[in-house]
């Protein structure tokens, strides 16, 4: 009886082992700014870090598609990738610092505001390897990607003149800065084109992190007679939805343009009119593999029409009509031919 006894307990503990080390082969990726979703593929020596401007992973915006193209790229190569949320901009240069000093193969800063952060850090570490979006740091171990937003915002801005049943689009803005800026110039370039007649109306909220400011934006314009807005405020543009949503709900017309991703997919076909998607996720996706493949170089590149670095989402034809894609079309055409220069400023 007692060998009996034994025997079972000695069962027991070797299947309560068992199951113990089957938990821990997770393939999930955590809610803690890291993951380990390899996917099936071989573990990779290489790190990735990635470090958010104020508007945090979750901004459903370009920070949200740096963090899913980093994603992918640990499911494809095995790397390891983390993230760290500013909460202010004092939290910039030690977030960096955290990843350089940590040995990682590659540092992201996602936003403009990081590149006096990044500047100063690359010079520090002259060794280390840096990445930005949305700004120049000229520094041999820093990669900077830029973006053509004028050029998407001119064809966003030929879908509201086209469709616009007031003759009255807005803009709403985050931080008001050359950067936001070309959106709003060649969004407004884009209406005038088609309708010389419309009239914009532009708020610059002054944050990316702030709904109810993008919110109550929105509802100014909205009562001043707009029918369309086009955001480019991060974060902060989630408060422009939902004051979209609130009116349409109540049988009113209010549509909104969304920006980076395809924010028909987070906010619904109600109020997305269509995004002027920003593909900060190829370029993510771009440079950090090139830290894999081990043929990363410092340096600038800017994404355009050309390069399929800006465009209308692919979903646009679920609220945007045939005749107004085929006019979308060819103004693309003639803006990389370079028959048509969009303005930046």
């Amino acid at each position: 009886m007692k060998k009996a006894y034994k025997l079972s307990l000695i069962m027991l503990l070797a299947f309560s082992l068992v199951l113990a080390a089957c938990g821990n082969k997770s393939n999930s990726t955590d809610n803690a700014g890291s993951g380990d979703a390899t996917g099936g593929a071989a573990k990779s020596d290489v790190k990735i870090g990635m470090v958010t401007d104020v508007g945090g992973v979750n901004d459903k915006s370009f920070n949200q598609s740096a963090w899913e193209a980093l994603e992918k790229v640990q499911k494809e190569s095995g790397a390891e990738v983390k993230y760290l949320q500013s909460k202010s901009d004092q939290d910039y240069i030690p977030n960096l610092n955290q990843f350089v000093k940590g040995d990682y193969s590659l540092t992201w800063g996602i936003g403009f505001s990081l590149a006096d952060g990044i500047a100063t850090v690359a010079k520090q570490n002259p060794n280390a390897k840096l990445a930005i979006i949305d700004s120049v740091v000229d520094a041999p171990n820093v990669k900077s990607v830029t973006f053509s937003e004028n050029e998407g915002s001119f064809l966003v801005g030929v879908v509201a003149g086209k469709m616009t049943k007031s003759n009255k689009i807005g803009f709403v803005g985050g931080v008001d800065s050359p950067l936001i800026k070309k959106f709003e110039v060649g969004f407004k370039a884009g209406i005038k084109a088609v309708n010389p007649d419309a009239e914009l109306l532009v708020n610059y909220t002054g944050a990316f992190d702030k709904p109810d400011l993008g919110k109550a934006a929105a509802a100014t314009m909205y009562n001043d007679g707009a029918d369309i807005i086009f955001h480019a405020a991060g974060g902060t543009g989630t408060g422009v939805f939902n004051e979209a949503a609130s009116r349409s709900n109540s049988g009113q017309t209010a549509w909104v343009i969304g920006v980076d991703k395809d924010q028909s997919l987070e906010f619904g076909d109600k109020v997305t009119l269509t995004s002027m998607v920003k593909r900060v996720d190829v370029a993510v996706e771009k440079v950090s593999k090139e830290v894999v493949d081990g043929t990363f170089a410092g340096g600038t590149e800017v994404l355009g029409l050309k390069e399929d670095g800006v465009g209308l989402a692919d979903t646009s034809s679920k609220n945007v009509p045939a005749d107004v894609i085929k006019l979308v079309d060819d103004y693309k055409a003639k803006i990389v031919s370079g028959e048509l220069k969009v303005p930046s400023e």
